[in-house]
């Protein structure tokens, strides 16, 4: 197993670099650079002042050489500085990825709980009313748009009812609040982002759960542990339910890069300070650095997602691990 993640680990380092390279070509070629959005509006700016811009920010060089001059820095985690107010990326990204983080941890943490109970029992009971009720609610959460579905909320419980808070992470008095105070304050400002992004997981894991279990409790290993007259959550839970994870365990390591590129829309929808939002106005000012640097933070942790589902193969499955 130690060996097993060391090779992982180390074919994180050609792979983290064919991600870089592939951004930073499609991003350099994308129409559209930081020294047209900055003198666009400016009736004054010369052709002279446009060449001063493109070589204070190297865009004079070939496409190549930016590359490497990113790499080195990179090799350092140093991503530059920003076009837009000249501060470090990496000060940026540290200052907004811990919220986007929180949410979409929350987020899996909700999806994992609500969603393989509800697929289990659906498989267990199927064709029963439950089944049939959960199916349709499935079928309702695939076909939602979930931007859709969060100015619905907004509307209704932030709006009209006046429950819950629509928009930050916390409220503008939050200074004048007690500990308790804040934490319910901050608890209220995520329950709709939260809510919203595991929405569609819900739906997506709900239904894989009940497939793989259906397959294995149609198992001949199955039968006869009912044979042998073993209770009927003795039977899911202690035999079934640990074969049907793996196909589950590879939907939630692919499914932490969807809920990380969600959170441009969420964060955008609800006003939270977070590296989808940084990233959404980073991409509209062109801000080549700090586009970068949120990519490459993006990629290492689909890369980190990626290998802890296959950790967790192990510790589902104690015969992957004996391969291994």
């Amino acid at each position: 197993m130690p060996s097993y993640i060391a090779k992982r680990l180390f074919l994180i380092v050609p792979l983290l670099f064919g991600i870089t390279l592939i951004t930073f070509a499609v991003i350099h070629l994308t129409p559209g650079s930081p020294v047209e959005v900055q003198t666009e509006m400016s009736l004054k700016a010369s052709a002279q002042a446009r060449e001063n811009l493109k070589k204070l920010y190297g865009l004079d060089k070939p496409l190549h050489i930016q590359y490497f001059d990113w790499l080195k820095r990179f090799v350092k985690l140093d991503f530059g500085k920003s076009m837009i107010d000249g501060r470090k990326v990496i000060d940026k990204i540290w200052e907004t990825i811990p919220i986007t983080l929180i949410i979409d941890l929350l987020s899996l943490i909700v999806i994992f709980i609500i969603s393989i109970p509800l697929g289990v029992y659906s498989a267990t009971r199927q064709y029963t009313l439950f089944d049939k009720i959960s199916t349709i609610g499935v079928f309702i959460g695939f076909s939602m748009p979930e931007f859709w579905l969060a100015l619905l909320l907004m509307i209704l419980f932030g709006v009209q009812l006046g429950w819950l808070p629509i928009s930050g992470i916390q409220s503008i008095d939050v200074s004048e609040m007690n500990n308790v105070e804040r934490v319910l304050d901050w608890v209220k400002h995520l329950i709709l982002p939260v809510g919203i992004t595991a929405f569609g997981g819900l739906a997506s894991l709900s239904r894989y759960s009940r497939s793989s279990m259906l397959e294995v409790i149609r198992q001949d290993y199955i039968k006869t542990a009912y044979a042998k007259g073993l209770k009927e959550h003795e039977v899911v839970f202690k035999h079934a339910l640990r074969n049907a994870l793996l196909p589950i365990v590879t939907i939630l390591g692919l499914s932490i890069p969807g809920l990380i590129g969600g959170s441009v829309i969420f964060e955008m929808i609800f006003s939270i300070p977070g590296m989808g939002r940084l990233f959404f106005s980073s991409v509209m000012a062109r801000d080549y650095p700090t586009i970068m640097g949120i990519l490459t933070m993006v990629a290492v942790l689909t890369l980190i997602g990626n290998l802890i589902a296959d950790i967790s193969y192990a510790l589902v499955d104690p015969r992957i691990r004996v391969k291994r």
